[in-house]
């Protein structure tokens, strides 16, 4: 009954938001972060995934984010990816708005992603802003920048920063817009994230949760499908195209 229900709101819906978070990732094989097996369960971020990190104990932060960019050269989008991706070209997905850095929405073919975090497959400068690809933190044990002799830092929004102003920007506007908003893989732990669901449904949108596990805003949204992402996405991409012939 939920998938015929979300599909009959997606088709109706005149402007469509997905809001995706880590659980929409580690079905390609990427770990979150704040799960038993997640990054942080035996490490600190602070000491790892910050500003202070990069400065303080730069070995250990090249370290950590070259160990994760292995594991983001090895991930391929899933089924879920790709439905997302392919909603887009038939104009049934407006925008996409993202916690996650990896990259794969737009691997996938999504075009509209909002990108709330940065992006792992970018390296900038923090003297300059210099951009270059994240190929760039790999080297040399101290990756500098070419243009100023800077730091390079990966392109993801660190512990100790702000998350970039335009993406936050496009975000509340795609929100605003949204008559469904659809919150997939995330755990609406982290703020201002966790924000953007309950704007939607103040300013009238239906709000339906994914997820496979349960969060504390579950009682906030319309609908909530508990699954994997994949796998409820296909499903629901089948319903939708059934509904529009």
């Amino acid at each position: 009954m939920s998938i015929e229900t979300i599909a009959s709101w997606w088709v109706d819906a005149g402007y469509r938001v997905v809001l995706t978070g880590a659980g929409m990732s580690t079905e390609s094989g990427l770990p979150d972060f704040r799960s038993p097996k997640g990054l942080w369960k035996e490490k600190d971020p602070r000491k790892l995934a910050s500003i202070s990190a990069l400065f303080a104990n730069p070995g250990e932060f090249y370290e950590f984010y070259r160990m994760r960019l292995a594991g983001l050269n090895k991930a391929e989008p899933h089924k879920g990816h790709l439905v997302l991706a392919q909603l887009q070209k038939e104009r049934l997905l407006n925008a996409i708005i993202t916690q996650n850095v990896d990259g794969l929405h737009q691997k996938a073919g999504a075009v509209r992603v909002i990108e709330l975090h940065g992006n792992l497959g970018e390296a900038v400068c923090l003297d300059c802003g210099e951009k270059y690809s994240s190929k760039a933190l790999e080297e040399k044990d101290f990756p500098t920048c070419r243009a100023c002799g800077g730091k390079l830092k990966p392109g993801v929004v660190l512990f100790g920063e702000t998350l970039p102003s335009e993406a936050l920007r496009q975000a509340d506007m795609e929100t605003r817009r949204a008559k469904l908003f659809v919150v997939i893989g995330s755990s609406l732990e982290v703020s201002p994230a966790n924000y953007f669901p309950l704007l939607a449904r103040d300013v009238g949108a239906r709000l339906a949760f994914i997820n496979l596990e349960p969060t504390d805003m579950d009682d906030q949204a319309h609908l909530v499908i508990r699954g994997k992402a994949g796998e409820v996405l296909e499903e629901l991409y089948a319903k939708i195209k059934s509904l529009s012939v």
